[in-house]
This record gives structure tokens, C-alpha cells and sequence, in this order.
């Protein structure tokens, strides 16, 4: 591919979501089955090995949340009124063809909407351990799992086997690794992609149903990143400050918060949040001889907030800023997600302590603030902070 057509990769990763709609729908017209999930703690592979096509729910528009409110408070996370709007008016069709959707409790405000969603669709709760420092933390999350397997078993006349189990980690376990492989394109000097399209591209993976496939159209989008910067194709300004984003979930606010920095001398290289680095960063083991416990330990290293305590998060950010030489951090917290706004306190430390600059932003997915975020974040950028040597 040559330099110029390499943006139509991209595109073609961006436009992902909406041909997904044909997708999913002719996925059902051939008998298969979906499930919608909404945390990257929901295990891909279990839902693999039962032949389940799954899908990523979250809501990323302030387009239903009105509608949502009738039966949700308004002061609730955006992300969450926005999901249940989807789901309560039909907009969505991932939703509307799922066969059973997914959830978690993660945070208090999405596991009791799921109550609520559990009146419009089949919906299955996962409870995860609140702490990983428990002895009993692995033993729950491990019979979490078994019982997922059970019922995806019984409820869909499946055969979920330890051979089945085996090949949909190792075909996940290679999907990390290019997605991996794919964030560190970042690490270069200046980087050869925007955070923006980045993120583009995590984002429109999610709606191929097809794992390999995926892999395939991934390894050709590096590979041809790297040849086009080889040959002197720089997007990105070489003085652009190196920003890591961190925080809540951005997909809906991905527009105001990541375009706003890279319009205003910024570029993201690290996306730490659920979307990016974090959920691919650990692999599972698959020279183990329990598969389940494997993969229950991998989902148990993920660093969210609504573990207490969190140490992996707080482990894993100094490596980040290190890694990707980062001058500025930028924490994006929803409104009214607690477990992150919580926690912006230490993670301020945290990046404070390391000789750099941290800004948090509290915002929904309307555009009432984005002139104040402007604002913000073009001061922020216009600082001299301390740079990794």
C-alpha cells in the first residue's frame, strides 16, 4: 500500500461500527447468536468457545440519555444513561439482536441499571471481587467463570471444551499482542500516528466478529504505518508534547477531549483508559493446565478503579510514562463516576511525582463545556513540563 492510500486504512477501522450493522444482522439471519457486554472484565474467550459473537454495548451519544432518564437519575454517569437509552428505545442494533447481554458489577451505578435492563433483555451478571489483595479473590472470579460457562452451556446446547477454551485464548492472546504492537508505534519520535485515529482503530475493531480477521487487517495497518514513516511520512509534529490519557471510558467524549489536544499542539500517545493499553497489556498463560484459572488471573491484573485498593493501576501508570516519554497526563473522569474521581487525587500524585504535569477534566457528552475544555486544555499543552531523559 502506498503512502497515500494509508488514511483509508483508518477509515476503513472508523466506518467499522456502522458496517457492523450488516454484519451482526446477517450474523442472525444465518442462526448465529450475539452478546452484548459492556466491561473488558467480561471474558472474550469463554464467549468464543461457545460460538457467541460479542459485542461491545457501551453508549457513546447524549442521543437517548433523555430517554433514559425517565427511568435512571440524572445525575448518573453519562455512559450508563446513554447504554440503557439505546437499549430502552431500540436505537441501537447490537442491542436489539443480542441474544443475551452480559454484565458485571463493576461500578454500583451500572450494576443496578442492569436490573433495569434485565426487563428489556436477557440479562446475565457476572459479580466480580471488589479487591484482588483477598486470598479468595481468584477463587470467586474462577467460579465466576465456571459459572459462565455453565450457563452459556445450558442456554445456548453448547460444548464448551478445554479444546475449544484453549485455541480461543491463543487466537485473543495474539489479537493483544498486535494491539500492543499497535500502541507502541506511539513510542517513536515523533509518533507516525495521531491518538486520535488510534483510538479510531481500537474502536471500530470491536465491531468486526471476526478475531482473525481483525488480526490480519491490524498487522497490514502497522506494517504499512511503518513503511510510510520509513519513508518520511511524519503526521505529527516533532515538537508536538507527548500527552497520556487516563481515566474513565472516553468513546463519547473522544471528539472534544482527544481532537481539543491535537488541535492545540498536543498529540496522545498512551491511552491508558479501558479502550486502550490496559485491557491487552496481560496476556494468559496458556502453558498452564487449568485454562479457566489462567484466564481468570489474566482479567484479575486489569487496573480499574473499582478495585479497592487498585494497586495495578498505580503500578502500571509510572511504567506508562516512562515507556511512551510522556510530558503531561490528562485524567478524563465522567461525571458522577466516583470510583475514578476518587482516585484522581493519588493519580495526580502519581504523575506529580514524576516530574510532570496532571490535569483532570469532569465532563458528560454534551458540548456545553467544550469551550471551557478548549481553554483548558490549550493552557495545559502551552506548559514546560520536566520530559523523561
Amino acid at each position: 500500500m502506498s503512502i497515500v492510500n494509508l488514511p483509508n486504512k483508518f477509515e476503513e477501522f472508523a466506518d467499522a461500527r456502522r458496517q457492523g450493522f450488516l454484519k451482526v444482522k446477517e450474523i442472525k439471519e444465518n442462526g448465529g447468536k450475539i452478546a452484548g457486554v459492556f466491561c473488558t472484565f467480561t471474558p472474550s474467550e469463554i464467549l468464543d468457545a461457545a460460538g457467541i459473537f460479542s459485542v461491545g454495548l457501551c453508549g457513546m451519544s447524549e442521543e437517548t440519555i433523555i430517554d433514559a432518564e425517565t427511568d435512571l437519575p440524572k445525575n448518573l454517569c453519562p455512559l450508563i444513561k446513554s447504554s440503557y437509552g439505546f437499549a430502552l428505545t431500540e436505537k441501537c442494533p447490537y442491542t436489539y439482536f443480542a441474544d443475551i447481554i452480559i454484565g458485571e458489577t463493576t461500578c454500583d451505578g451500572k450494576k443496578k441499571m442492569y436490573e433495569l435492563l434485565g426487563e428489556i433483555k436477557d440479562t446475565y451478571i457476572m459479580q466480580l471481587p471488589q479487591g484482588v489483595d483477598r486470598e479468595y479473590a481468584h477463587k470467586m472470579w474462577e467460579s465466576e467463570l465456571h459459572r459462565l460457562i455453565k450457563t452459556m452451556e445450558e442456554k445456548f446446547q453448547v460444548d464448551i471444551t478445554e479444546e475449544k477454551l484453549r485455541k480461543a485464548v491463543s487466537l485473543r492472546n495474539k489479537q493483544r499482542k498486535i494491539f500492543n504492537e499497535l500502541f507502541e508505534l506511539s513510542k517513536l519520535d515523533p509518533p507516525p500516528i495521531r491518538g486520535f485515529d488510534v483510538y479510531k482503530v481500537i474502536e471500530g475493531s470491536g465491531f468486526s466478529f471476526d478475531v482473525e480477521e481483525t488480526c490480519i487487517k491490524l498487522r497490514e495497518l502497522i506494517d504499512n504505518t511503518k513503511n510510510a514513516y520509513e519513508a518520511g511520512d511524519r503526521p505529527v509534529a516533532a515538537e508536538a508534547k507527548r500527552i497520556l490519557v487516563t481515566g474513565c471510558p472516553i468513546g463519547g467524549v473522544l471528539d472534544k477531549v482527544v481532537n481539543t489536544i491535537e488541535n492545540n499542539g498536543g498529540v496522545v500517545v498512551c491511552f491508558e483508559n479501558c479502550g486502550g493499553v490496559k485491557p491487552v497489556r496481560h496476556l494468559v498463560d496458556e502453558n498452564t493446565e487449568d485454562i479457566v484459572s489462567a484466564i481468570a488471573d489474566r482479567y484479575l491484573k486489569i487496573g480499574c478503579s473499582v478495585m479497592s485498593p487498585n494497586p495495578r493501576r498505580m503500578e502500571m501508570l509510572p511504567e506508562l510514562l516512562k515507556e511512551f516519554k510522556i510530558e503531561g497526563v490528562i485524567e478524563v473522569i465522567l461525571q458522577t463516576c466516583h470510583p475514578y474521581s476518587v482516585e484522581t487525587k493519588t493519580i495526580k500524585e502519581l504523575v506529580n511525582d514524576a516530574g510532570l504535569p496532571h490535569m483532570s477534566i469532569e465532563t458528560d457528552y454534551s458540548k456545553s463545556d467544550l469551550g471551557q475544555i478548549k481553554t483548558r486544555i490549550s493552557a495545559f499543552i502551552e506548559m514546560e513540563p520536566a520530559r523523561w531523559l
